[in-house]
């Protein structure tokens, strides 16, 4: 998120910390710096002066403690003020109502409303244990009904159906109705949006506002929008009473101005956070963690959290129980490893919760071509017999062959495969036993890391 502003207030930390005192001098040098950064990454200009105001205050009137350095607390001071910007802590979804608690989706076209209420129907599905349907008012753009169609459906929520000859408060009406007969926990809303802000779009979201009473009003705001996030979200906020805020599209290559401007001039809590195109990509926003990312410090509680949730626990547990007896490593544990990480969001979304110095070691590798080397490996097993999966020492230059035309590549790419297929079956045979704490004590004592198997 945010990678170019990132980039500039990681290296203005590294520069802060190695200030000896805090003096009105190097405060005002470091402002200057960052004022420049923010507006660079689209950061409204009401916004950066209200910040560059608040870190001066804080920074000139600092006492440093003895076990901080100037420049440390300085840097700490920018964190807060960062965190303090795009809303503090964390703010869930309201759900106190009579079911079922209606959530209505504003924002423009484009922004990604309408897979963000599928995203958080997958949320409340599987976070908070609901029981949940979707509903589209866009009758301008039929295939908005059909999109809303297909991603509830992946989400595992239920689908009303509407048609574009329908009113949307009609539809709103109807679908209320369904939702209270049929004991629906939550009602998600996605309206119609605009290539720009009218007011007839406007007119009719407060109809819809007036006629459903929800108790969450979501604006839905693309990050790479920039300087254009501040007035579509003051018009929202003048024409509803808006809750919260859904980020949408922050893994792509934005300046990160939106989630710096649209808390602060909407005055909603930004709720959520869309961190890919996948269903259940959206995460709970936590302002003082995405603070930390912009700063450089990485996210490791949300590195956990994507790394925990991608686990299969029952098939981790099944392999080191079959690793512990003894039993043959084979092909098909080394395509279920390859399958894991995968499940994991793959390795760039790993990279991007790492803290700057460890992230810029280990973006030294060619993440999109690391990632294409695991599809390519998981091409190459699905190419194999069961058989040959289960028995890799079968594998001989005619079944490589085959293999290789099967997958579509050369045959020394499944000898490499195979060749590092050959390193993992080694290493889990040390484990066996006390062989993994001899392994440990060894990998402890090297200085670089070595390859890693795939």
């Amino acid at each position: 998120m945010a990678s170019s502003l990132s980039e500039k207030l990681s290296r203005l930390v590294k520069e802060m910390r190695g200030q000896a005192r805090i003096t009105e001098s190097n405060v005002t040098d470091m402002l200057r710096e960052v004022r420049m950064a923010l507006l660079e990454a689209d950061v409204a200009l009401p916004v950066v002066r209200d910040f560059i105001a608040r870190v001066k205050e804080k920074a000139l009137g600092q006492e440093v403690m003895g076990s901080l350095s100037p420049g440390q607390a300085l840097v700490g001071i920018v964190n807060k003020e960062l965190s303090a910007t795009m809303g503090e802590g964390i703010s869930d979804i309201n759900l106190a109502a009579q079911p079922p608690a209606v959530i209505l989706m504003a924002g423009l076209q484009g922004s990604g409303k309408t897979t963000s209420t599928a995203k958080l129907a997958r949320h409340l599905i599987e976070k908070r244990k609901k029981k949940v349907l979707t509903v589209s008012g866009d009758v301008y753009r039929p295939a908005a009904i059909e999109q809303l169609k297909t991603v509830t459906a992946q989400a595992g929520a239920q689908w009303f159906p509407s048609s574009a000859d329908q009113k949307p408060v009609d539809i709103a009406r109807a679908a209320l109705d369904y939702a209270r007969k049929h004991y629906f926990d939550v009602l998600l809303v996605d309206t119609a949006g605009r290539l720009a802000i009218d007011e007839v779009l406007m007119r009719e979201i407060k109809e819809l506002h007036q006629v459903l009473d929800p108790v969450e009003t979501l604006f839905v705001v693309d990050a790479m929008q920039g300087q254009d996030a501040i007035n579509t979200a003051r018009a929202f906020k003048e024409a509803l009473p808006l809750t919260g805020i859904i980020l949408t599209k922050t893994d792509g290559d934005s300046r990160g101005g939106a989630a710096l401007s649209a808390r602060q001039v909407t005055g909603a809590p930004i709720k959520f956070a869309g961190t890919s195109e996948k269903i259940d990509g959206l995460e709970v926003f936590d302002a003082q963690r995405h603070a930390g990312r912009i700063l450089g410090m990485g996210d490791i509680v949300a590195l956990v959290e994507q790394v925990s949730s991608g686990v299969d626990m029952a098939a981790a547990q099944k392999l080191a129980a079959k690793v512990k007896s003894g039993a043959h490593f084979d092909l098909n544990d080394f395509l279920g490893q390859i399958q894991q990480m995968k499940q994991m969001g793959g390795l760039s979304s790993l990279m991007d919760k790492l803290p700057a110095a460890m992230a810029a070691k280990a973006g030294q590798v060619d993440m999109n071509r690391a990632e294409k080397d695991i599809r390519r490996k998981e091409g190459i097993i699905h190419s194999m017999t069961p058989l040959e999966r289960r028995k890799p020492e079968l594998i001989k230059a005619t079944r490589k062959r085959r293999i290789a035309n099967g997958a579509g590549v050369h045959v020394q790419e499944v000898n490499r495969m195979l060749k590092e297929f050959e390193q993992m079956q080694d290493m889990m045979k040390k484990m066996k036993g006390g062989g993994m704490m001899k392994m440990m004590k060894r990998l402890g004592g090297m200085k670089g890391m070595g390859k890693m198997p795939f």
